[in-house]
């Protein structure tokens, strides 16, 4: 496959007072392929969101390259690198509460990327606007009434055809799922998967339900505290994961088996977390891991290939 997005020592530090910085990614390489999911996923505070953002340009970049088909991409967008990129790249949020202008009417909502990238006539922007309702399973007449009359459902599929009316080869997934009801999750993702086919869309699909990740995507990437801890085929990092931290997060999925789940010993991660804010050396997981190694205190474990899986890659002294 083609890489699309090749994402190379991304950094994001957000300045705090008397010359500190968190770092909410640090020095993160990811490649998308053309048509292809990547789920990414790991606690709250991992650095998954702030990841997408930057990816899209939402956030500065401290360091690193993100290239869309070979071009390198600004670290600091301007408004005329929006307007270059918003067909190519865009984005779904995670809160349809908070993502939709509650002053603009859905109509407004969905049709302000034609408006203001596209040139289109009044006249084309409500036909396209009815053209993606339609699609996304609204009504065409839903585009005069206001996000408040919604179900967070509703809104997110708004939120949905607002991103894809514009047609664009590659879109970040914040979360799209985490605040909806669960009997309306899989009727969004499914959403996705069939829009993502028939476009022919790469995705970064971000969540915290890694069951539904491993459905959904091609590769899985793990994210802890603003490094990527391992990557490798959905499937084989979820049935088969490598890093510690990767296992504890996987074992502490809900099962659907009731009987399983009453039956199965339950696993928690112990330890406090290391502050983003005074990140010292060594691996970042080693205050909680049930594994460490004295070389894992000191030195930082670089994301390498496994011997017997090059498809696999982990961060971790263990397979060093």
């Amino acid at each position: 496959m083609t890489p699309l997005v090749v994402v190379d020592q991304l950094k994001k530090f957000f300045p705090l007072s008397r010359g500190r910085q968190l770092h909410a990614v640090d020095g993160v390489s990811l490649t998308v392929h053309e048509r292809e999911i990547v789920g990414l996923v790991g606690e709250s505070g991992s650095g998954k969101s702030t990841f997408g953002k930057a990816v899209v340009g939402l956030h500065s970049k401290t360091a690193g390259q993100v290239r869309y088909r070979g071009a390198a991409l600004p670290q600091t967008y301007s408004p005329a690198d929006f307007q270059r990129n918003a067909k190519t790249m865009q984005m779904i949020f995670q809160d349809p509460y908070s993502s939709l202008n509650p002053r603009m009417t859905v109509g407004e909502i969905v049709g302000e990327g034609p408006k203001l990238h596209s040139g289109l006539s009044k006249q084309d922007i409500r036909d396209s606007v009815a053209i993606w309702l339609s699609r996304v399973g609204l009504e065409p007449d839903h585009m005069s009434r206001y996000p408040h009359e919604f179900s967070g459902g509703q809104r997110q599929r708004i939120g949905i055809a607002r991103a894809l009316i514009l047609e664009p080869e590659f879109v970040v997934c914040d979360e799209p799922i985490s605040a909806l009801d669960v009997s309306v999750q899989a009727q969004v993702v499914n959403l996705l998967e069939e829009l993502q086919a028939s476009m022919g869309l790469s995705l970064l699909f971000i969540a915290h339900d890694l069951s539904m990740v491993r459905y959904v995507s091609n590769r899985m990437a793990v994210m802890y505290l603003g490094g990527l801890v391992e990557i490798g085929p959905s499937a084989d990092v979820f049935f088969n994961p490598a890093h510690p931290y990767t296992r504890i997060l996987i074992a502490s999925n809900p099962e659907p088996d009731p009987n399983y789940e009453r039956k199965r010993q339950s696993t928690t991660i112990t330890g406090e977390i290391p502050s983003p804010i005074n990140i010292g050396p060594g691996c970042r997981f080693a205050g909680r891991c049930p594994q460490v190694m004295d070389v894992c205190r000191h030195t930082t474990p670089a994301l390498l290939p496994l011997p017997a899986n090059p498809d696999r890659q982990v961060a971790c002294h263990l397979f060093g």
